[in-house]
């Protein structure tokens, strides 16, 4: 019997201290910014919210024509986590952009991606060639940029069957990058897309940060811009209010109230080389 209040009280002293753990251990909260080349606009605004605001990670699209523009600004910012944003789409009406190979299976009529990844989905492609336009991007951004870490794909498309999720992975092996970080958790359901305003945005962000839970580490994925004039120009059917709502993102991410949200509620800010594993 003394033998079995023993082992009852180890017990219970293991289980208190593993609770004290679990809530002294800050929630992680990794913010990614994902565009950067698509437009000047994006450039400068992806650069001052990793520098100025929350964001840890900023995802680049080799293939777009302000990737020389972005790959100077990131040399000049060594601090900020790159990915190669892999992209195999183009989204939008008025600026398009294809392979930077000679793969013809990849685009269009025109010599650009197609718009939707369901288009992708169902595209013949040569997987061959896919692989060869890949490689081209990573290696590119590689070169150009000192603070490559890891893979990430634009609108799911590079990824989105099995042997497309394959050819990344062994892609992410071959150039030591990260991919698919593990124990990452997508943020809480919270009122973002349905806010009108930079205002109600602002607000549902910083609910949302008291709703991370100590010891998990969360992913959260967005677009910053600008209300610039070239922003201005960007869109399509769907997406009529691209400046604006980039904007918005721009704002939240280096507004003093989110940061000293933050701050007040004990998130560390994370990027991948705190999250994923090179070459895996």
């Amino acid at each position: 019997m003394k033998k079995q209040f023993i082992l009852a009280g180890l017990l219970i002293g293991l289980f208190i201290q593993f609770t004290a753990c679990a809530q002294t251990q800050k929630p992680r909260l990794l913010v990614r910014s994902d565009d950067i080349a698509s437009s000047h606009a994006a450039n400068v605004s992806c650069i001052e919210v990793a520098t100025k605001g929350i964001s840890r990670s900023v995802e680049i699209m080799v293939p777009c024509p302000w990737f020389s523009d972005a790959a100077a600004m990131l040399k000049q910012n060594p601090g900020i986590d790159v990915g190669v944003h892999l992209t195999v789409t183009s989204e939008w009406d008025g600026i398009k952009w294809g392979p930077i190979t000679a793969s013809p299976s990849l685009a269009d009529a025109d010599g650009n991606f197609l718009m939707d990844t369901g288009d992708w989905y169902n595209k013949s492609y040569k997987l061959e060639e896919l692989e060869a336009e890949l490689r081209k991007q990573i290696e590119l951004a590689i070169r150009e940029i000192p603070n490559v870490t890891h893979l990430s794909s634009h609108m799911g498309a590079p990824d989105v069957k099995p042997e497309l999720k394959n050819l990344v992975k062994k892609l992410a092996k071959e150039y030591n990058l990260i991919y698919e970080a593990e124990n990452l958790d997508y943020v809480p359901d919270f009122g973002w897309d349905k806010a009108q305003s930079f205002q109600e945005k602002e607000s549902a962000f910083i609910e949302m940060l008291g709703k991370l839970k100590p010891g998990k580490t969360y992913l959260f994925v967005e677009h910053p811009g600008n209300e610039s004039d070239e922003m201005k120009a960007i869109g399509n059917k769907g997406m009529l209010t691209v400046a604006r709502d980039r904007n918005w993102v721009r704002q939240v991410f280096t507004s003093p109230k989110v940061i000293k949200a933050v701050q007040e509620k004990g998130i560390e800010l994370v990027d991948y080389t705190k999250v994923g594993t090179r070459g895996k």
